[in-house]
């Protein structure tokens, strides 16, 4: 087996356990529907906006004009409903693409949202994140959404791609190879950057995944922007595990002598491979 295999498979088992840690029970989404259509429409709408807003405003959609695509395209019009669109954002555009899917899902689909990723794809505002958040929750099929939140963690985690947020997916499912666990690390990866690694002033030290699986580049690229997220766009060991405090007393308790009660930043300074240093050479000088 490739060394380089089994510390990837180490560093996303060990991402894996911690966000077990944290979120033992995730939800099963952020934006619950009545149906297949309720769930395509707030997916649309969540673009460029906050699943708090689309809670709110968007049961009024269907609320107003029903939840099935035939019984939108009869009772609503594009005004009204850039009315209740409007707080969520981006009101125009949305409401044109509403309407304009719903029309293909009458006409072509019978009515029904389709279940492949290449359908869905084809329907207007809908892209690739929304068609694959559909696909997980609205057919449970195996995908992995990746939004801004998972897309910033894999960077630093040296797992992403700073320049394509579909390498980062394609990255993502070979670190996370088991398809019946995407959809929980899907949303627990969203409650992680919300709560706990944020794109600016974040410190990593004391982060609970990326003090240790944060990449160098990464740590250099979060010191040099504090306020700015900046993807490092290559990561030499993307696979490497970093010493934490707690790591490397563990190492010491496993060795066969009696580890004193030591501070963090004094157990971080020790030097597990001591060497002789060398002798500076005096260079003297010719007078």
């Amino acid at each position: 087996v490739d060394s380089r295999d089994e510390k990837v498979k180490a560093k996303a088992e060990r991402i894996r356990e911690k966000l077990d840690e944290l979120f033992p029970n995730p939800p099963r989404t952020f934006l619950p529907a009545a149906n297949q259509y309720a769930l395509l429409i707030k997916v649309l709408l969540s673009a460029q906006s906050t699943d708090v807003r689309v809670n709110k405003h968007a049961p009024e959609i269907f609320e107003k004009f029903g939840t099935t695509p035939g019984e939108l395209l009869k009772n609503a019009s594009q005004p009204e409903l850039e009315d209740i669109v409007r707080p969520i954002g981006l009101a125009p555009r949305k409401s044109r693409n509403i309407l304009a899917l719903s029309e293909i899902l009458v006409e072509k689909f019978n009515g029904q949202v389709p279940n492949t990723l290449e359908d869905l794809e084809s329907l207007p505002g809908v892209g690739h994140k929304t068609a694959s958040v559909v696909l997980l929750h609205a057919f449970d099929k195996p995908a992995f959404p990746v939004d801004t939140h998972i897309h910033r963690l894999a960077c630093r985690w040296g797992i992403g791609d700073a320049k394509s947020v579909d390498r980062t997916e394609e990255s993502l499912k070979l670190w996370f190879p088991d398809p019946q666990f995407w959809g929980r690390l899907h949303i627990q990866l969203i409650l992680f950057g919300r709560e706990y690694c944020p794109a600016t002033r974040h410190d990593m030290e004391e982060c609970p995944i990326c003090s240790f699986a944060a990449t160098v580049e990464a740590f250099t690229s979060n010191r040099k922007s504090p306020n700015k997220f900046v993807a490092a766009t290559k990561h030499r060991s993307p696979h490497s595990i970093r010493e934490t405090a707690g790591n490397v007393k563990r190492k010491l308790e496993a060795v066969d002598f009696p580890l004193k009660e030591t501070k963090n930043e004094d157990i971080l300074n020790l030097n597990l491979n001591p060497r002789t240093p060398r002798r500076s050479r005096r260079v003297r000088r010719s007078k």
